[in-house]
């Protein structure tokens, strides 16, 4: 029996957008946040996503859970194909699909006590509880998180942002999921914070075997906690392996790029390394670049990436090592 939890062919999400100048009778513009992407999720694997902003990869997390349709493609829970339009099997592959989102305040309903923010996925996917036992949980889920129990009778506001990220990640364990979203998690929380919050994700990840996909800007913080790691541009997936892979054997020109961007600690290694310029800006996904979609940027541009759009392929000496480029035929 495979261990692949979650299975992705071909995912695809595409939004409709009027130009101003648009007359009423015309075809609206198709917007490509997410085109074409692969992906497979073992039990107990940390996947990261990186990619700069606007490449589609919160769409992608929320394409997962059906917080977001997908136009065409398909996801494969447990073996079983999910249909977004079957709200009972959407419920259950929710309670095992959990999500932490990027702004911890603005995630917190400011009308509900902690307790009650904690509490709710318990409400709503297991009803035969009582009022005891689900106090009980609550106050244990906190416990686990590093927030005081005595704390559940208070406000999202009275917390700062990494006491109510910590209160999102009870929220997203308190149904006991087996793989957790975790969506820019520590983005908008001071570096000493995000060491903690990191730690406690890599903690109750070991503790309860869960999967992570987990989405950062921060290469850094992606490698502390990822096992696999996939890169993504303008909704494509360009480079994808264990982080040994993506981190010392780099192939992708746009990898190498992100990678020299990453600050060094040694000042004597950081004089010595040489910083990857990209020009321009990120294409517009409404009029993707023909060919491969990272050519208006790349600095080792060929005749044939104006035509030919680039397949994941697997290195010949790194077999879990994928990459889309055509510098590699």
């Amino acid at each position: 029996m495979s261990n692949e939890l979650l299975v992705v062919n071909d995912l695809k999400v595409y939004f409709s957008v009027r130009d101003r100048q648009q007359k009423f009778w015309e075809k609206p513009h198709q917007l490509k946040a997410v085109n074409g992407i692969d992906l497979q999720l073992k039990k107990g694997e940390v996947l990261g996503i990186v990619g700069e902003s606007g490449c589609g990869k919160s769409t992608l997390a929320r394409a997962l859970i059906g917080l977001v349709p997908s136009t065409d493609g398909k996801v494969v829970w447990m073996g079983k194909e999910i249909n977004p339009n079957d709200q009972r099997m959407m419920n259950a592959v929710r309670k095992d699909m959990q999500m932490i989102f990027q702004d911890p305040l603005a995630s917190l309903n400011p009308r509900m006590t902690v307790g009650d923010i904690i509490a709710e996925p318990l409400k709503t996917h297991h009803k035969h509880l009582s009022k005891t036992e689900v106090k009980e949980r609550v106050s244990a889920m906190m416990s686990k998180v590093g927030l005081l129990p005595n704390l559940i009778n208070r406000y999202p506001h009275e917390f700062s942002g990494g006491q109510c990220q910590r209160i999102g990640i009870a929220r997203a364990l308190i149904l006991e999921p087996k793989v957790i979203i975790c969506d820019e998690p520590v983005s908008a929380l001071d570096v000493s914070i995000q060491a903690q919050v990191i730690n406690l994700l890599k903690k109750l990840q070991k503790e309860m075997d869960l999967s992570l996909i987990f989405i950062a800007h921060d290469l850094a913080v992606v490698k502390h906690i990822s096992d696999r790691i996939m890169v993504m541009y303008l909704g494509n997936v360009v480079e994808e392996g264990s982080k040994d892979d993506v981190y010392h054997h780099t192939q992708h020109p746009y990898t190498k790029a992100l990678m020299s961007a990453v600050p060094i600690a040694d000042p004597d290694l950081a004089k010595t390394s040489e910083i990857i310029y990209l020009e321009g800006d990120l294409p517009s996904p409404i009029y993707p670049p023909s060919g491969c979609v990272f050519r208006t940027r790349c600095p080792s541009v060929m005749e044939k990436c104006h035509q030919d759009k680039p397949t994941l392929k697997i290195l010949d000496d790194q077999p879990m090592h994928r990459v889309a480029c055509l510098l590699l035929d």
